[in-house]
């Protein structure tokens, strides 16, 4: 590990500086093909290929950061770096391009390693994990689950599947599952001991209970049912369900208490577009003239999206032995990103002009994002400021 760049001396660098660039690069693609300025080479149609590389792509990556960042704090062990590290990065980055130049290529490479790149660091986290005799396993379950929808996917551009929109539908599930899971876990966490340092002892926010498993089994039955299940009041009510659920889980974590500290305050901002998104879904369920889209980017790009944001920049911070402290260009970022999920999901509501609402909240969307460039990619090119490796 010493030995190694210091952009392959944790799976955070190069999945969370590589995942950002692409999701930049990956959503400037989709608006101008959208406005019809570029025609893409790929065999997804363009709304597909936007759909599959911001859940698959994007959020894929960071995801593979964040468990190759948590797997040594989890198990003790030393974190995967060096060459390992960058051929499974190389693995990501190859299947982005496979899957661009999908019409060239064909459909079978790309899938193969993309499907590929997850079962992979499935197979490593599980490993890692495993002789530990650590209890995340179900994280690392999730992450082989999350590369066999992502084959789904590539069965579903093919023609292979009756349901067109399985795949990204189980995908989707999915990730707010994680969030839900790990979100739960680390939030209160960091609420509680941010209250600790600033001298409060009681009215903390509470540790996770049954309860929390039973939201989380909520959430999972009420996607479980929108994607088997025709459209209808029992989708409806299960969302509703899941969705009250899931905003009194986030009440408990007193997440007002924290709006001195951008760095803590995200999280809550973040996990708050969870039970929104849900509220919606149940909405357009019970046949509310809501279109499905606005309920789907309450949780991509507002749950996923500031999620990741919040977690990047906090994560970084710490690992690269830095104070935990939002600097003025984070604050912008975050507010960016906040407005950008506002604008994403009210344009389809005809709240405003829609084709100038889409053009706002992506341009505030990417700004969020380069502005996160800026502020944290010198950070994961250069060592550790406090001289660890």
């Amino acid at each position: 590990m010493a030995a190694a760049p210091p952009i392959l001396r944790g799976g955070f660098r190069p999945f969370f500086l590589g995942g950002t660039v692409w999701a930049i690069v990956a959503l400037s693609l989709w608006l101008f093909a959208l406005a019809g300025a570029v025609e893409l080479p790929s065999a997804f149609d363009p709304l597909s290929w936007h759909r599959h590389e911001m859940l698959f792509g994007f959020v894929g990556a960071i995801v593979a950061g964040f468990l190759l960042t948590a797997i040594p704090n989890w198990t003790g062990r030393l974190p995967i770096a060096g060459m390992p590290l960058a051929a499974l990065f190389g693995l990501w980055a190859v299947a982005r391009l496979a899957i661009l130049f999908s019409a060239e290529v064909g459909l079978a490479i790309p899938a193969i390693l993309d499907a590929g790149f997850f079962l992979v660091l499935a197979t490593l986290a599980a490993r890692e994990v495993l002789e530990a005799r650590n209890r995340n396993m179900p994280v690392v379950g999730l992450i082989f689950l999350f590369g066999v929808i992502d084959a789904l996917d590539y069965a579903a551009a093919a023609g292979l599947l009756h349901d067109f929109d399985l795949a990204w539908k189980c995908g989707v599930a999915l990730v707010i599952l994680l969030i839900s899971l790990i979100g739960g876990r680390i939030i209160p966490s960091f609420t509680r001991n941010w209250l600790v340092k600033r001298g409060l002892k009681e009215g903390l926010p509470v540790q996770p209970t049954k309860f929390d498993l039973v939201v989380i089994a909520a959430t999972a039955v009420a996607f479980f049912i929108w994607i088997t299940a025709p459209q209808g009041w029992l989708t409806g009510g299960a969302f509703a369900a899941a969705a009250s659920m899931q905003l009194a889980r986030l009440v408990r974590w007193k997440g007002w208490t924290t709006l001195a500290d951008p760095l803590v305050a995200i999280l809550h901002v973040g996990y708050a577009w969870v039970p929104i998104g849900l509220g919606l879904l149940a909405a357009v369920e019970f046949g509310a003239p809501i279109p499905r889209s606005a309920a789907i980017h309450a949780l991509t790009a507002g749950a996923m999206s500031t999620m990741i944001l919040a977690v990047m920049s906090r994560a970084i911070l710490g690992h690269t032995g830095r104070e935990l402290r939002a600097s003025s260009t984070t604050h912008v970022a975050f507010l960016l990103i906040t407005v950008g999920a506002i604008l994403r999901v009210s344009a389809p509501l005809g709240l405003l002009d829609y084709r100038l609402g889409m053009e706002v909240a992506g341009s505030a969307w990417m700004a969020a994002f380069m502005l996160f460039l800026i502020a944290y990619a010198p950070m994961l090119l250069s060592p550790r400021a406090d001289g660890k490796l």
